[in-house]
């Protein structure tokens, strides 16, 4: 093939633009106005209270992207937009943005990434004090999300049936809520910082599960976890931390565990090259936006970081069709 500074073109001209086109359709509400029947400009532009203009060079960018179709002068959802950005639709996973585009995420990126590469890292996530409104809008944005990778993990752990589950970090709540719902003899404690906790608890309610739904508040490395669980989930934040502070933490886990009980670790791996697969691979750069250590692990070393804190080999299972995995341990 010949040389080209298209990807070059496209990833810095157009790479941050293209997100922010995404995030203004998703604020105004384009999608669900085009699957309830808004198809033109004039129609989108009195349903999304926006100008015609900004509509319609919004509108032909998100076909350029692949989320809408155009024929003539009426505009269409992609299967993937009508699945995915469509309020409608029970697999909608819009407020995503929320958090992965928001304000503050944005400045970590483009704050000084070169100065990320050269420290190693950067203060990121770690400057946001546990009351910062950043991890409402997470825990709300980001619960949709992950609801159908928990209802994965859900298949894969669930023999036997944990009678007591603790969720740590648990943002949404969704993991725990998962086994909740699946299991009605369950018991499931959530941790995370107060505000956020709070959102768990309301989304635990609205799953009918009040009753047997508990919360722990503060941070993972200094509260009282309890003990004799069946299972401790890990889900998306072993990333935080370098491996000293991963193995702490399955430490912690290991000693809240009743024998026999299992530790149920939910990431993005990557392979041995680290450059497979792309999104694991590129999640690597996040954590080094936005954490002082963070990174993403192979699942040959989060095999070592069980064995020092007292686990078995995991069973790695990949959660296909989302782009996370699975790692389940259970006790030596």
């Amino acid at each position: 093939m010949p040389v080209s500074p298209a990807k070059f073109i496209d990833t810095l001209f157009f790479g941050y633009q293209n997100a922010a086109v995404l995030k203004a359709a998703l604020e105004l509400d384009v999608f669900t106005a085009i699957g309830t029947g808004a198809t033109d400009v004039e129609a989108l532009a009195v349903q999304c209270a926006a100008a015609p203009r900004g509509i319609a060079a919004m509108c032909d960018s998100l076909v350029v992207m692949g989320f809408l179709t155009k024929s003539s002068d009426r505009y269409g959802l992609s299967p993937d937009a009508a699945a995915f950005l469509d309020r409608r639709s029970p697999a909608c996973i819009a407020d995503v943005h929320m958090f992965v585009a928001s304000p503050e995420m944005v400045a970590f990126t483009f704050q000084d990434p070169a100065g990320a590469v050269r420290r190693g890292g950067a203060p990121g996530l770690g400057t946001l004090a546990p009351d910062d409104p950043v991890w409402v809008r997470f825990a709300k944005g980001m619960g949709p999300f992950m609801a159908h990778v928990a209802s994965l993990v859900v298949q894969h752990v669930g023999t036997p049936a944990p009678q007591r589950v603790l969720d740590i970090a648990a943002g949404h709540g969704q993991f725990g809520i998962a086994f909740g719902r699946q299991f009605p003899d369950c018991q499931v404690t959530a941790l995370d910082w107060a505000p956020v906790a709070a959102v768990a608890r309301e989304n635990a309610a609205a799953a009918g599960l009040t009753a047997r739904y508990a919360t722990l508040t503060g941070s993972a490395f200094d509260v009282e976890w309890g003990g004799d669980y069946d299972l401790v989930l890990l889900p998306n934040f072993l990333h935080h931390f370098d491996t000293d502070g991963c193995t702490a933490i399955l430490r912690r886990a290991h000693e809240a565990l009743a024998p026999g009980g299992r530790v149920a670790i939910v990431e993005w791996v990557t392979n041995d090259d680290r450059v497979s697969p792309p999104g694991a691979a590129l999640f690597t750069m996040t954590m080094l936006f936005t954490t002082p250590a963070g990174s993403t692990y192979t699942a040959a070393e989060f095999s070592a970081m069980l064995a020092d804190a007292g686990f078995a080999p995991p069973a790695v299972i990949p959660l296909v069709p989302t782009p996370m995995t699975l790692l389940l341990a259970r006790m030596r």
